[in-house]
């Protein structure tokens, strides 16, 4: 293991990853690129696009077993479920407390983990994509702020596969045969020249853009095609921020 992923983690991690790394290794066959990008010591940011609600587990493994145990970012309401909470919370993973007055606690805790040489995991996009064909939406500043504070270097990381093992929305698990799980990260996103400019929206949007782009230009290379033009908006096309649109407009899963 590299550095960050050499400290001693806490017991709920431990219990955690005991549970799910096997899982991992018995469901999916692995294809594994670009790790020489993650860097070697000291804390990150890592952005991956968000295609299932199994993504998180796909992309963790792929982190853990490179050296760096991750720390997400991710919605308050799951803290919220019964045992899983409690584990999260044990493993020291960080609510997200959206809309509310404690939405600066996660930045606080997201920039207090970089520091201390943690990897520390922020889905861009906020929310599972609602792009027609699974293409990276317009993201969220929350990692770019969180970067251009403590200038820690950026890695974009694309995965493609795990939406066929639990499609997007989806409660229907397809288990076997085995799924395939592509990951590839790329090298550092460059904000270098953002650093000492004033924190305004259009420098986050900026920052943002470069790091949807990263994720999307290795997303290409995995799926040996080319993204839209245009990055789809939820808000544009009159969509909730979050949570399972399908069921808001009559449909679902």
């Amino acid at each position: 293991m590299t550095a960050s992923g050499t400290r001693a983690l806490p017991f709920a991690y431990r219990f955690a990853v005991a549970i799910v790394r096997p899982l991992m290794l018995l469901l999916t066959r692995r294809t594994w690129r670009g790790t020489e990008h993650l860097p070697a010591s000291g804390g990150f940011v890592v952005c991956p696009n968000h295609l299932s609600y199994v993504d998180p587990f796909t992309f963790a493994h792929f982190l853990y077993d490179n050296g760096h145990p991750p720390y997400f970012l991710g919605k308050e309401g799951v803290f919220r479920i019964p045992v899983v909470g409690a584990i999260l919370r044990g493993a020291e993973q960080i609510p997200v407390y959206r809309n509310t007055g404690r939405a600066a606690d996660a930045f606080r805790a997201a920039v207090a983990a970089v520091e201390e040489g943690k990897c520390v995991g922020v889905y861009p996009e906020g929310t599972l994509t609602r792009d027609p064909e699974l293409w990276p939406m317009v993201g969220k500043t929350g990692a770019a702020r969180i970067a251009l504070t403590t200038r820690c270097p950026v890695i974009p990381v694309a995965q493609w596969g795990p939406q066929d093992m639990l499609p997007p929305y989806s409660k229907r698990l397809h288990l076997f045969p085995r799924t395939r799980v592509q990951m590839s990260a790329g090298p550092p996103v460059d904000l270098s020249d953002l650093y000492d400019q004033p924190m305004t929206g259009t420098l986050l949007r900026q920052a943002t853009d470069r790091i949807v782009d990263a994720i999307t230009l290795e997303l290409e290379t995995i799926r040996g095609e080319k993204a839209p033009p245009e990055r789809f908006d939820s808000r544009k096309h009159g969509l909730p921020e979050t949570g399972n649109f399908h069921r808001r407009k009559g449909g679902g899963q």
